[in-house]
């Protein structure tokens, strides 16, 4: 009896070569060839006879084979020539070197084609159409359909795809198994899962595959939320955690306060409080902070790590890249370095052991390899955790440690999203900027006004001594023999300091550089070697000079929503006035209000509302490619389906919370989560 788990081979006709093949696309299971879905359907269910048929029109007719003959072109390559009938005429059908067709479509054989007609020699004709035998009282499956086209690889083709999924689907009817419990079905107005499959892979229009996606993409988003509720509780039940005394410590949590060079916002001051109130229990903290490009996550940070040091725990702070860490550590040292002494950076460039006596140590993934067994480990900070990809189960590995977990990232989410999506987590939001920063000023510059930016660029530069740096930031590295219009780091650094600020100092910062390098170049930077730094992305996050007053951005149209917003926060962290050049070589109408968006707003989750209106169903800010998230199907832009799912998940804890009356559902969500949470 075959299962969703039960291996492709065991298919009729899936030998070891196509094992391989499927492999390639990810499919090496039952379930795997089920759930791999169309990307697209071509609508060829408008059939037609031969005599009405007009150029450029998508369509099928049935004819019979007349003719059908190889003929060789100069270049002694094949085309398939044939004559196709019905009543009312005949059509020129054309293949190319498809030599076997003359073996396959003999005269007189009954064919339905499904194409885009076109015209040569004033002649309509179907130019390598879709083509199958017709077949008395059996429904076509690869024309006259609204047909599916799906991801293929070498030697597995949609045709093959569609043939094997189709047999599935009508001789196992019992193969697929529905997990939602019959209530959540009928609540929703949901089709079941088997007929989801069908309505997605074989529908008769549109609105069918629409039907079946929204189930499909309903069961990724419940299981997400449901096995988030799992985890919160595993969170809840099986950690203890020391719980911090903050109300011992409030006169001196308040000096670091009166210390800072700048007043804490009302948001920094409410995610504080937020942050205290967990930190006082004896369940381990885990939250998360979702805070915009400069918002100061890391000074938040920074306070509640002081107070895990006055309760006498140590604290690490991990992020995804070295220039991200030092940054971190510059920022604590500046915060706490009058209040603790021992503060450790760990870096792949750390080549001294790491005293375990530290309060606090920030690093990369080095610090994770450096045997560390923190026996008063208190608080743990994970920076861009999707960037870094650490899971909880990695800070648990420091053995004996049930540390109180802040998570922290700058992707603009909309605050709807947010608390869907990590529902296993606390959520704080900082929605303000830091007292004294204005917004950074955005403008799309056309070619034609390319000499004047440069003009201001000059003039800025002088006006303040010498004293403002710019970001000049190009898509690529080297030149692209396709792409000539658009500007590549190295070239555009020769030609800059060459012909356009000769009178200027230029650096050059790529991802051809080691991690020394780098550092380097943005230290001289920072110190005022140069005025003028020309990039290419790897800027978007860690880098904090304030007196980073421009950035320009080359080929703006080429980068995401999301990356442009982090860009821009390269500038605008100090109280100059900073500016935002997008440089753009006509785009196309999306791009263009894409960045529009961005001349008009600031604020990240407001940008992400937009792009969500901007890319209907796609991915918001580049989240979909977020693997954490687990989506296939679904988008976050799918809000209704989030909130929906959300909804049905609580209901259903809350009348059977070990999911005792549904074994299926139980055993998806337990084995997935365990195995989430598992230690490696």
């Amino acid at each position: 009896m075959f299962t969703i788990e039960t291996p492709v081979e065991k298919l009729v006709m899936i030998g070891p070569a196509y094992q391989n093949r499927l492999k390639k696309l990810g499919i090496t299971t039952i379930g795997d060839l089920l759930y791999h879905l169309p990307f697209r359907y071509d609508d060829f269910s408008l059939i037609s006879t031969i005599e009405k048929l007009q150029e450029g029109e998508r369509v099928s007719v049935v004819g019979t084979v007349k003719k059908i003959e190889n003929v060789y072109t100069k270049s002694r390559k094949k085309i398939q020539k044939a004559i196709v009938s019905d009543s009312t005429g005949s059509i020129d059908v054309i293949w190319y070197n498809q030599p076997f067709l003359t073996n396959i479509l003999k005269p007189e054989t009954t064919i339905i084609l499904s194409g885009v007609v076109s015209s040569f020699a004033s002649k309509l004709i179907f130019e390598s159409p879709s083509y199958e035998m017709q077949k008395e009282k059996i429904q076509p499956l690869h024309t006259a359909r609204f047909v599916p086209v799906y991801p293929e690889t070498a030697s597995v083709s949609s045709k093959w795809l569609r043939s094997r999924i189709f047999s599935l689907l009508s001789k196992f009817p019992l193969l697929v198994e529905d997990p939602l419990p019959q209530n959540i079905i009928q609540k929703y107005s949901l089709v079941p899962q088997k007929r989801a499959l069908e309505m997605i892979h074989f529908p008769k229009n549109g609105e069918e595959a629409r039907i079946g996606r929204r189930r499909l993409a309903f069961d990724e988003l419940f299981f997400v939320q449901l096995r988030a509720a799992v985890r919160r509780k595993l969170w809840e039940k099986e950690q203890v955690s020391q719980p911090l005394f903050v109300n011992d410590h409030l006169a001196k949590i308040k000096q670091v306060e009166r210390d800072l060079p700048f007043t804490l916002t009302n948001s920094q001051r409410r995610v504080l409080r937020e942050i205290f109130a967990d930190l006082s229990k004896t369940r381990p903290m885990n939250r998360l902070l979702v805070g915009d490009v400069g918002s100061g996550k890391t000074v938040v940070a920074a306070i509640a790590m002081y107070v895990a040091f006055l309760s006498g725990f140590q604290s690490i702070l991990l992020a995804p890249t070295e220039i991200l860490a030092k940054q971190h550590y510059k920022t604590i040292q500046q915060v706490l370095g009058t209040f603790i002494k021992r503060i450790e950076l760990v870096t792949a460039e750390t080549k001294k052991s790491v005293s375990r006596t530290a309060s606090i140590f920030v690093g990369t993934h080095a610090l994770l390899s450096q045997s560390l067994e923190l026996k008063h480990l208190g608080l743990a900070v994970i920076d861009e955790q999707q960037r870094f990809g650490v899971r909880q189960r990695a800070i648990l590995r420091l053995k004996g440690t049930y540390p109180h977990l802040l998570s922290m990232t700058a992707t603009p989410i909309p605050r709807t999203i947010a608390l869907t999506l990590f529902a296993d987590l606390d959520v704080s939001f900082l929605e303000e900027l830091p007292h004294g920063r204005s917004p950074v000023k955005t403008w799309v510059v056309p070619p034609h006004k390319r000499e004047n930016a440069y003009a201001w660029i000059r003039n800025h530069i002088h006006e303040s001594k010498g004293g403002n740096r710019v970001f000049i930031v190009c898509p690529f590295i080297e030149e692209s023999q396709t792409m000539t219009e658009v500007k590549a780091a190295k070239a555009e650094f020769e030609r800059l300091r060459t012909h356009v600020f000769p009178e200027f100092s230029l650096g050059l910062l790529h991802g051809g550089l080691n991690e020394k390098k780098r550092s380097e170049v943005l230290s001289a930077f920072r110190k005022g070697k140069y005025n003028i730094l020309v990039s290419t992305p790897i800027i978007e996050v860690g880098i904090d000079i304030p007196t980073a007053t421009i950035i320009l951005i080359e080929g703006a149209e080429r980068f995401g929503l999301s990356q442009l917003h982090q860009l821009r926060g390269r500038v605008g962290r100090g109280s100059t006035q900073s500016y935002c050049l997008l440089f753009t070589y006509g785009s196309s109408i999306i791009a263009m209000k894409r960045l529009t968006y961005l001349t008009q707003y600031s604020y990240g989750p407001k940008l992400a509302e937009l792009d969500m209106q901007l890319r209907g169903s796609g991915e918001i800010f580049g989240l979909k490619q977020h693997g954490h998230l687990g989506l296939t199907i679904a988008t976050i832009a799918d809000v209704d389906l989030l909130q929906k799912a959300r909804e049905s998940v609580g209901e259903l804890l809350t009348r059977d919370p070990l999911l005792s009356r549904f074994p299926l559902l139980r055993k998806k969500t337990l084995e997935d989560t365990i195995e989430e949470i598992a230690p490696d």
